[in-house]
């Protein structure tokens, strides 16, 4: 399997890179400053504006899988540019990180009326930016998958996941990012998940 990472040098993105590498893939990892990358992979060095390093990066590539995020509560566009380029580049298989906190589908009440309203004030921008990169993914022709998991956590992979289509994994509030990582190389494959909004969460 040959992929394409944006967002490498991330928490989901190191995570992506390692596990893929161990699987014996063909792992490109797209980054803006190489010395943060700490995994073996083929190292393209470009921003998400530089259209044409980034279609070499993805041509020919089974999947492109975007860990790209936010660190800082400013306005941001990195998520949905990141999108916007893998489509222009001509990605075929897409599958993007988004958050579950974007809605209250499935939650519970007090996760519904408290915790989510919370959530959307504190991080309005960078859930904005993921907004606009769902809308834009699955408007796209692409075979996409949104993963949407809830707050990440370090630590080694667990292996226990749960997920669900229909809304929000009820119960389940956390999960590490090496289980985040894990489940997206295992999506890649998947046809059961091409074009589908899937959110997951610790078992």
């Amino acid at each position: 399997m040959k992929i394409t990472v944006l967002g490498a040098t991330g928490g989901v993105g190191t995570e992506v890179v390692r596990q893929a590498g161990e699987r014996g893939w063909q792992v490109t990892a797209v980054v803006r400053d190489p010395a943060r990358l700490h995994v073996p992979a083929d190292v393209v060095v470009a921003g998400l504006h530089e259209q044409d390093k980034l279609t070499a990066a993805i041509e020919g590539r089974d999947a492109v899988i975007s860990a790209l995020g936010s660190r800082e509560r400013k306005p941001t566009t990195v998520c949905v540019d990141g999108a916007r380029a893998a489509i222009a580049a001509g990605a075929k298989r897409l599958l993007v990180v988004s958050a579950s906190g974007l809605d209250a589908d499935g939650d519970g009440v007090f996760t519904r009326t408290l915790v989510k309203p919370l959530l959307n004030a504190v991080l309005k921008h960078g859930y904005a930016d993921m907004r606009a990169m769902e809308a834009l993914v699955m408007a796209s022709e692409l075979d996409w998958t949104v993963v949407r998991p809830p707050m990440l956590l370090n630590g080694p992979r667990t292996g226990a996941v749960k997920s669900r289509l229909d809304g929000n994994v009820r119960g389940s509030y956390t999960i590490r990012r090496a289980d985040v990582a894990a489940y997206l190389l295992d999506a890649v494959a998947d046809p059961t998940l091409i074009r589908t909004k899937v959110s997951i969460a610790h078992g």
